[in-house]
């Protein structure tokens, strides 16, 4: 197996997300990203084995270049809040900006098969790895309530962000992503900070005395 680097390579990645995001996965045949790409047909099993290696590959990749880019932004930034708002507004910028990545991503990647999941695991923990420790940092710095329960949490936080793309695609891109960065950092905030139990406590409250 030819080592996964290099022009060619890069090629093949590139064409495999928009021959995929404009055919389907199942429709995405191994000829027209050889086309797309430019290359032979044969060039493609130089570097993966089979589609589904190509789907591990270009997920892993392109994910983990952009889990790079993440933890460095983050840590130019003090507060969890702040971390957690640069980190969605990253991750709605990416794919707002790579709308063909977006739509393998959110659409594509969920009819594969166990291999495909399992191949793309280990990349997936780490970004769950990096919304943790901004959850654990908030707890640290008093920001966050204590009594978070940080898987719960990430699952919110993943999970929301996750849901938001899958929308974006299925109304046509119609409308910026990044419009929806500030609204939902206010939602996170207000579950997680611990001013929240003392609005919902004086609000109850209030109503006691009315």
């Amino acid at each position: 197996m030819t080592k996964r680097t290099g022009e060619k390579y890069e090629a093949i990645i590139d064409a495999a997300i928009r021959v995929i995001a404009e055919n389907g996965y199942h429709n995405a045949q191994v000829s027209k990203i050889a086309r797309e790409a430019k290359v032979a047909d044969g060039t493609i099993y130089l570097y993966f084995e089979n589609k589904d290696d190509m789907l591990i590959s270009l997920f892993n990749e392109k994910m983990g270049a952009f889990i790079e880019t993440v933890r460095e932004a983050i840590a130019r930034v003090d507060s969890a809040p702040d971390q957690l708002r640069e980190l969605m507004r990253l991750h709605f910028a990416h794919l707002e900006n790579n709308p063909k990545m977006a739509i393998v991503t959110q659409i594509e990647l969920r009819q594969s098969n166990r291999k495909v999941r399992k191949g793309i695991a280990e990349t997936l923990k780490k970004y769950m790895d990096v919304i943790d420790d901004i959850i654990r940092s908030g707890i640290e710095q008093g920001i966050f309530r204590p009594d978070v329960d940080v898987r719960v949490a990430r699952r919110m936080i993943f999970g929301t962000l996750d849901e938001t793309v899958t929308s974006w695609i299925a109304n046509g891109c119609k409308y910026s992503l990044m419009d929806q960065v500030d609204p939902i950092h206010r939602l996170f905030l207000d579950g997680m900070g611990k001013e929240a139990p003392l609005q919902r406590d004086a609000h109850s409250e209030k109503e006691g005395n009315a």
